[in-house]
């Protein structure tokens, strides 16, 4: 990260723009004050009476897992039944006129990317568009030299727009896209990442798609797959997981009419709309996300098409652990900046939307922290419950249990309850009792809309992945404890991806190794 502490004016101006709603700020001092009250209020409910404190928190977060796989259940089921995303024909893509087809603005956002910087050029060159209607921004950063010489050393098209960002605070993503959206020329506005290989003729599909789309309609989202699934472990859950964000999850949103938390690339604008709403928050780390809310704050939908932007999935565990932590991270500014003012966010969103952005920003990020603890204490019950059937104990035997039970017994009663009862036993039996039950919920509702999303991208080689999912949250909540913690030490840090790893044939390049 730039040693400057200086903030350019672009960033300043969205600030001023939206004084209430930016991630400059972490949590305002109302949220703070609420925070600390609750936090009182639990202390003092433990001191009061800790058993009916304890039950009452663990049924709040049971009941708020429940609502996230009902809400995921009913996302699947409008994904799969309702139209949740535009389809455009061959024939209708040539029904589009040359003389009439908008101009695109690019957006390229380049930091220490010189090992790719050539490959998406030549991936925007493949593009099945006309070039006199592009407008393409390689954004690149001050200080960052070795990509800006090699960007330097390729024989660039016209249609190309070399854009050096002003070496300021914050070094994000979303700064650099806003530089560039304030010197944009096209229709709709346009972000790809350096390692995007989109398809061919989705410029044209979205063309046809915002021609024939509502007024209100002001972003169309591309879906994003990875084609390097094939190279480990890691690749093959992370395209499970994004198979099923993009072609299940994201066009159930659309059906259901809820703030859709954006990809971070191939998101179409309409430019006039983007600079609306005053383009990025540069402060947020997943933008992406935070956008999707912004817009339909302002009345404006999101659709999804079918046309897919190949990426390169992340082969190295830390090196996709600092993505997550970031994403997350991300996702957590996003749910504390639009809720610093709760009820101005339900009159603009609406109770449904609101209630949708807290599912699926919220509430789902706070689950993936708080998945490492109750995996433990779902653990630890279904170790004894094992321990209990190897003794000879039946399934009635173990839920419901002796009343002489004692901490090592080989018995594991659930679901006894009483005055009769040790209040500190008791307590603790409905608390793991009620969370192995969501669990195990939770584990088959996800493993299977793992396993339907693998059926429609025809991915069948990945299904036996897909039944071993559970191990990969387990990493996505290692990443959302980083990206949780580091919310408090370093909010605005913006940590970079390595990207290169692998060959658009899914194999490592020679250098793999060096990068």
């Amino acid at each position: 990260m730039s040693k400057t502490t200086t903030i350019d004016a672009v960033t300043e101006e969205f600030a001023q723009r939206h004084p209430h709603d930016t991630s400059n700020i972490l949590i305002s001092r109302r949220q703070s004050t609420w925070y600390v009250a609750l936090a009182i209020a639990f202390v003092c409910g433990l001191i009061y009476r800790w058993d009916v404190t304890l039950c009452v928190v663990n049924f709040f977060f049971a009941f708020l897992y429940f609502c996230i796989i009902v809400f995921r259940v009913a996302t699947v089921v409008h994904s799969v039944v309702g139209h949740g995303e535009t389809r455009v024909s061959e024939e209708q893509m040539a029904g589009l006129k040359p003389s009439e087809l908008p101009v695109f603005t690019i957006l390229i956002p380049l930091y220490r990317e010189a090992n790719v910087a050539e490959k998406i050029i030549r991936n925007l060159n493949k593009m099945d568009y006309p070039q006199k209607k592009l407008d393409i921004k390689l954004l690149l950063e001050e200080d960052d030299q070795m990509t800006i010489d090699a960007v330097a050393a390729v024989d660039l098209p016209k249609c190309y727009d070399v854009i050096v960002v002003p070496d300021a605070l914050p070094k994000t993503k979303p700064k650099a896209c806003n530089h560039g959206l304030k010197r944009a020329k096209g229709d709709i506005c346009v972000i790809y990442d350096a390692e995007d290989n989109p398809d061919p003729d989705q410029l044209k599909k979205v063309a046809w798609a915002f021609k024939h789309a509502p007024d209100d309609v002001a972003c169309i989202q591309a879906k994003l797959n990875f084609y390097n699934p094939r190279q480990n472990l890691l690749t093959r859950w992370f395209t499970i997981e994004y198979s099923t964000t993009f072609d299940l999850f994201l066009p159930g949103l659309q059906s259901m009419n809820i703030p859709m938390p954006l990809g971070g690339t191939s998101n179409h604008f309409r430019t006039r709309a983007l600079q609306e709403i005053g383009g990025w928050d540069p402060f947020n780390v997943t933008e992406d996300c935070d956008l999707g809310v912004r817009l339909y704050k302002m009345g404006y939908r999101t659709n999804m098409i079918d046309s897919t932007t190949w990426e390169e999935a992340n082969p190295k565990l830390w090196n996709w652990v600092r993505q997550r932590s970031r994403w997350v991270k991300g996702f957590f500014q996003t749910h504390l900046t639009h809720m610093r003012h709760p009820m101005r966010t339900v009159r603009a969103l609406g109770i449904w939307g609101t209630f949708g952005f807290l599912v699926s920003v919220g509430a789902s990020s706070l689950m993936m922290v708080l998945n490492v603890p109750i995996w433990i204490m779902g653990g630890t019950y279904f170790y004894l419950a094992a321990k209990a059937m190897s003794n000879g104990y039946g399934l009635w035997e173990i839920l419901k249990g002796p009343r002489d039970w004692l901490p090592g017994s080989n018995v594991w009663p659930m679901i006894y309850y009483g005055p009769k009862e040790d209040p500190m036993w008791s307590s603790l039996s409905i608390f793991f009792f009620v969370i192995a039950c969501i669990l195990l919920l939770a584990n088959f509702v996800f493993v299977a809309i793992h396993c339907l999303a693998c059926v429609k991208r025809k991915f069948y080689y990945l299904l036996p992945m897909a039944l071993l999912m559970p191990i990969y949250w387990v990493l996505i909540s290692i990443g959302a404890w980083k990206g949780f913690l580091q919310l408090f030490t370093n909010p605005f840090y913006w940590e970079k991806t390595i990207h290169g790893l692998t060959t658009a044939t899914g194999e490592p390049p020679p250098d793999a190794s060096a990068a």
